[in-house]
């Protein structure tokens, strides 16, 4: 690959500057770019969704391993940039829009991965968007904040919504962390990058079959920090002997905290409530 054009002068010849608001922090650095597109382990016959492609180093990386790559770019000023960048790739297919608009599984036939450098602010509803798509991705390589990353990656104990939400579709691992030094420009936090591979689903979450409850159950139970899990799921209109029939079913004490619930002991809990 040619020596990479630092971001800072590919935005200046075309007079442009990162945008704060949407969070715009480009890599710089090749050897990360590459480490990125090895954690997302691509056969030739891949088809790869990118989020946020900026001004296209990891595009073009991508575009060398796999057989497709769409690139959705929110920010429409960096459009020429990336169209010059990814011009000798005509597997390329860029689209200006906001992801979250999107139905982007219906761009795919097939099992496809996703990549992308996501901004903190956004992390949260791009997975949620993802992974509750029709056609999931069945891996997602994403550069996150680090502390985002040790949140989606956390046993039970440290638990929270979002890392419920992912590891019941998938499991999470952090390949590699990233100084702040690998962007341009330089963000306040170091940030990791995180395989989430959606092949290695819990067994027990294949037996959800209203998601929507499953996931009502988990808000409440997270509902209100450190309150016990039976006094959380009393928003859901149960009343305090039907909480403890369910909890029971479930072999779950009462006084259990929902960041200590493993996958495995959510699902029982749905399946209590949704036997009743």
């Amino acid at each position: 690959m040619s020596h990479l054009t630092h971001p800072k002068t590919l935005l200046a010849a075309h007079g442009l500057e990162p945008k704060k608001s949407l969070g715009q922090n480009f890599l710089s650095d090749e050897g990360i770019l590459r480490r990125i597109t090895a954690a997302a382990d691509i056969a030739p016959s891949d088809e790869i969704l990118e989020i946020g492609p900026g001004l296209g180093a990891l595009t073009v990386q991508l575009a060398q391993a796999a057989q497709r790559v769409i690139a959705v770019e929110l920010d429409g000023r960096l459009l020429p940039i990336l169209a010059e960048q990814c011009a000798p790739y005509p597997h390329i297919t860029i689209v200006e829009g906001d992801i979250l608009e999107q139905e982007a599984w219906r761009w795919f036939t097939r099992p496809y991965k996703v990549v992308a450098n996501v901004p903190y602010y956004i992390t949260g509803a791009i997975l949620r968007h993802l992974l509750s798509a029709e056609l999931r991705p069945e891996c997602m390589v994403l550069t996150v904040q680090k502390e985002v990353a040790e949140r989606l990656t956390a046993a039970p104990g440290d638990l929270s919504i979002l890392a419920v939400s992912v590891q019941f579709y998938g499991q999470p691992r952090v390949v590699t962390t990233l100084p702040a030094g690998a962007f341009w420009p330089r963000p306040k936090v170091d940030s990791a990058v995180v395989v989430i591979d959606l092949r290695q689903r819990p067994v027990s979450a294949n037996r959800v079959t209203d998601e929507e409850l499953f996931f009502r159950l988990v808000k409440a139970g997270f509902s209100q920090k450190r309150k016990q899990l039976h006094k959380n799921l009393r928003t859901l209109g149960y009343s305090r002997e039907q909480i403890g029939q369910f909890l029971g079913r479930a072999a779950i004490a009462p006084e259990r905290r929902a960041e200590t619930l493993t996958i495995d002991e959510w699902v029982a809990l749905w399946e209590a409530v949704n036997h009743s």
